[in-house]
């Protein structure tokens, strides 16, 4: 059992795909450590499918109940990802398009070469009192508004997503970050990223894969307080992988 002083958290995983066993939830274990280990107690999972009226009233019961409640899923630039706006209505808040998002995305289309057309532009509708949340994967951000933190429902991206949020909720001192992208399986980095790992045990080395256009690939992402460490810890992954950089 938790000490009852420490604070609480609830979990809402949004999808027909998770309660359709099409797609296993990865998130609500990750998450679980991740709470544990910093000392916040979970202490309830809800599952909703992509309904309006269930997503409104699972935010607003949890939001009440509980110190924290993350959500994942339904934060894509498809037609059935709604949990935004969903979001927006359970605190009776404006949402659209925001500026601060959509240069964000803006930007990351541009320099990759695609158009940042109206389907991705749904993920630039943040609520208007909400504050984003970094994802230095795939760059479309999270956002926390009241106690409420909405979080994609990729696994890299949801991971990514709880690392930038958790510092702040623990009152750690604040995380920097740096990421490097290499084109190689995790299979033929994971050795000498655990070395590097082993040398910066003050440091947060995490690892994101993806594949694109049939290449696997990861995002390196290194996280700590010390921005000299950090710094350190990014020139010693340069040379592990120097054609990555």
């Amino acid at each position: 059992m938790g000490d009852t002083q420490n604070p609480t958290a609830a979990m809402l995983v949004i999808g027909d795909e998770i309660l359709s066993g099409r797609t296993r939830d990865a998130n609500m274990h990750y998450l679980a450590g991740e709470l544990t280990a910093a000392g916040i107690d979970l202490k309830e999972v809800r599952v909703v499918s992509d309904d309006a009226p269930a997503i409104v009233a699972a935010v607003r019961a949890l939001s009440t109940a509980y110190t924290h409640v993350f959500t994942s899923g339904g934060i894509g630039p498809t037609h059935d990802d709604i949990t935004a706006d969903c979001v927006a209505e359970a605190f009776g808040d404006h949402i659209d398009v925001r500026a601060d998002a959509a240069k964000l995305l803006g930007d990351h289309y541009a320099a990759s070469g695609r158009e940042f057309n109206e389907a991705r532009q749904r993920m630039a509708r943040i609520p208007d009192t909400a504050t984003l949340i970094d994802n230095p994967v795939s760059i479309a951000p999270g956002f926390t508004i009241r106690n409420v933190h909405v979080m994609a429902g990729v696994p890299s991206v949801f991971q990514a997503m709880v690392a930038s949020v958790l510092p702040g909720l623990t009152g750690g001192a604040p995380l920097l970050s740096q990421s490097l992208r290499v084109q190689r399986g995790e299979g033929d980095i994971a050795g000498p990223l655990r070395e590097l790992a082993q040398e910066f045990d003050d440091l947060s080395i995490g690892s994101y894969p993806f594949q694109l256009n049939g290449a696997y690939g990861a995002d390196i992402i290194i996280r700590g307080v010390n921005a000299a460490r950090v710094d350190a810890a990014m020139t010693a992954l340069s040379q592990l992988f120097p054609e990555d950089t």
